[in-house]
């Protein structure tokens, strides 16, 4: 299937209640938790993500704790998710911090605290990253997110997939916590795509390179295509070959 293929299936079963999101994304929301996760952390593991969210817990586990914690974590935003899905909720700072708290409760370690900085609260400090320095000020965050936010929530078009784009794009450009923004950045994505009636993504973990770079055009130059193209793809690669899209 292409693209307009994926997307037309997907509109043809709208989301009317919780039920719904989990028989759409039953397979989606664990490949997507392992990508968005092993992204970040390498030592994510598919069969303990799945064990996470079928069963609740895995067995014969001797690996890093926070490793179990992250993708517990994930389960956690999704299930949280399901009630703003059902609803449209526009996204909003304080939904953003919702599912940042999710993706992040119990994993910040003691420099970080120390500092200030807590789940589900903005940067309390300032923070540049990549070789181009990104992030706004600490001081500056609130006003940034509003007024990205602003623009992709007053949008009438059609063109969602370029919007959710320049969302993500944005939203990493600005950098507004103190850890976890890749995780949020990809969630936040995926729910503004899902309450408009567009397909959600993963973003795989072997094409982070090809992520990256794409990130950094619209960062260096703000060049929004090659990140369109890269999702383009992404989304044939995690639909194609499945059958309850």
């Amino acid at each position: 299937m292409d693209y307009q293929d994926i997307v037309e299936k997907w509109k043809a079963k709208p989301i009317l209640d919780a039920a719904d999101i989990d028989l759409k994304l039953h397979n989606f929301r664990i490949l997507f938790a392992y990508h968005s996760g092993k992204i970040e952390n390498e030592r994510v593991d598919y069969h303990d993500t799945r064990e996470i969210f079928e069963n609740g817990k895995v067995s014969n586990y001797t690996g890093d704790v926070r490793t179990l914690f992250e993708q517990q974590n994930q389960k956690d935003c999704y299930e949280m998710l399901k009630t703003p899905i059902v609803k449209r909720q526009p996204l909003s700072s304080e939904l953003i911090k919702k599912i940042h708290f999710e993706l992040s409760k119990g994993t910040y370690d003691q420099t970080r605290f120390s500092k200030g900085e807590r789940p589900g609260e903005f940067k309390a400090n300032d923070y540049v990253v990549g070789y181009l320095d990104v992030g706004s000020d600490a001081a500056d965050v609130a006003e940034d997110l509003e007024g990205l936010l602003e623009e992709v929530n007053s949008y009438m078009g059609d063109e969602t997939l370029k919007v959710a784009a320049y969302l993500h794009a944005g939203f990493e450009n600005i950098h507004p916590f103190a850890d976890g923004n890749g995780r949020v950045g990809r969630t936040v994505m995926n729910y503004y795509l899902i309450i408009n009636n567009h397909p959600p993504i993963v973003v795989f973990e072997e094409d982070k390179k090809e992520y990256y770079k794409t990130l950094e055009a619209f960062d260096s130059n703000e060049e929004l295509e090659p990140l369109v193209s890269f999702l383009t793809f992404q989304l044939t690669k995690t639909w194609s070959k499945r059958s309850n899209v």
